[in-house]
């Protein structure tokens, strides 16, 4: 299925836009689910009004092509190899990758491509939690080690932290870690974060981020996620003020008895794009 069903249908040669669904779940620690979390989405994605009311925009103008999924699972390290090679040869043929899972473990090989590419670059990452462990249940790939995995090959800027392990403090830069309670009190703190960005941005997006009254159908859930319009309207800005060189969006776990979070995804997907391409 491609996103946006049958009123987004562009061929890859006209498509500046290529989305890459990745069903994997291999490393999730508590709730699975993730590895439904493409196709979830996709579906979803039919649904969506397809003029954007905010930016006035019909982003799906620009081309979106979404690939057939990957399906790599042998192995943690084999799954960041396999996305690694597929975004950098999305970039090198100039196309915007919009990356789909699965679990957090497939942004790492995304946003290492983006690094390999593009120089002066930050990942920023919206989620939950740190995800700064040095290794975890035996992986340093783990869904829980992402954001120490990236700090390998760039700087980051982490947004909406409301979880983090004794352990992970050794790795913690607070001075570009923007917690959700810190968030709640002081807006002024996402124009200190923006100041933080270098020119060339590659986001990830951790459903978790959002408050489970919003999005409940993660694997690990947390309460007290920023609102819906401050995450948006904080990529906003990024997108007006920053090159935004791609962008994942990951952990969804879908649940057959309520689709709004799914729905939810997709839009997210959508009015990023919207931003970035208006």
């Amino acid at each position: 299925m491609n996103f946006g069903g049958n009123e987004v249908v562009y061929n890859y040669h006209e498509s500046r836009i290529v989305i890459l669904p990745v069903p994997y779940d291999e490393t999730s620690t508590w709730l699975k689910g993730a590895d439904r979390g493409p196709q979830a989405i996709l579906e979803a994605s039919v649904n969506l009004e397809f003029y954007d009311i905010e930016t006035r925009s019909e982003v799906h103008k620009h081309g979106i092509y979404t690939m057939e999924p990957l399906t790599e699972k042998s192995s943690p390290e084999a799954l960041v190899n396999t996305v690694f090679e597929k975004v950098s040869s999305l970039l090198n043929e100039g196309k915007f990758p919009v990356i789909i899972g699965g679990n957090h473990t497939v942004s790492i090989g995304a946003a290492n491509a983006a690094a390999a590419f593009f120089p002066s670059l930050t990942v920023l990452q919206f989620d939950a939690h740190a995800d700064l462990r040095d290794s975890y249940e035996g992986s340093p790939y783990n869904h829980a080690c992402v954001m120490a995995r990236i700090r390998e090959k760039s700087h980051t800027v982490q947004m909406g932290i409301r979880s983090i392990s004794a352990e992970e403090i050794h790795n913690a830069d607070w001075n570009s870690i923007f917690p959700a309670h810190q968030l709640w009190y002081d807006k002024n703190l996402y124009k200190v974060a923006l100041d933080l960005l270098k020119e060339n941005v590659y986001i990830t997006i951790d459903l978790d981020v959002f408050d489970p009254s919003l999005i409940p159908s993660t694997g690990t859930p947390e309460p007290g996620g920023p609102p819906y319009y401050d995450i948006m309207h904080f990529i906003r800005e990024v997108a007006k003020n920053r090159n935004i060189v791609g962008f994942d969006v990951v952990e969804l776990c879908p649940s057959p008895l309520n689709k709004a979070p799914d729905f939810v995804a997709a839009k997210i997907i959508y009015q990023t794009l919207s931003y970035i391409f208006s």
